[in-house]
């Protein structure tokens, strides 16, 4: 396992904490991540996105969705009892899970669907238009005689 060594990163940057702080999770996590359940992360547009999760042998009432401080976290508990029921061979693994997906700044869950097995949670990330690139118009300055010490209103954001 590799040891990374993040402090440069804090003594040459401003305002970046949330990023160093996200590296620094994913690093000390990385071993531990759970394999179960399995799942798929897709693009289905530019600022669109599916997480499915194979959630086989689960009710809708044994999930649980929510957004919680950033992170999208989904869980599953089996109430039912298996006491009576005697297997030969159980493959199909219907335990207890939490999954959590820590989503970048201004992505927001659409909606969820559970269908054949597949737990499917649609994302988009939504821009402000406050931070959306815009076009600024150039005026020309022929015909228009201006002092240079005035500001145009118009010309300010």
């Amino acid at each position: 396992m590799r040891n990374f060594d993040l402090a440069p990163l804090y003594r040459a940057t401003v305002g970046f904490d949330q990023i160093a702080d996200m590296m620094d999770r994913v690093l000390a996590s990385d071993m531990g991540q759970p394999t179960y359940p399995p799942y798929n992360i897709e693009k289905t547009a530019d600022d669109s996105y599916r997480i499915s999760i194979a959630v086989a042998g689960f009710a809708d009432s044994d999930l649980s969705v929510e957004v919680k401080d950033g992170a999208l976290v989904v869980s599953a508990r089996k109430a039912e009892d298996d006491s009576a029921r005697s297997f030969l061979h159980r493959g199909i693994a219907t335990r207890a899970f939490e999954r959590k997906f820590q989503l970048a700044d201004h992505v927001k869950v659409t909606g969820a669907s559970h269908a054949d097995g597949m737990l499917h949670i649609d994302l988009v990330r939504e821009v402000p238009e406050a931070l959306k690139p815009r076009r600024i118009a150039i005026a020309s300055g022929a015909g228009k005689s201006r002092d240079k010490d005035v500001v145009d209103a118009e010309c300010v954001n």
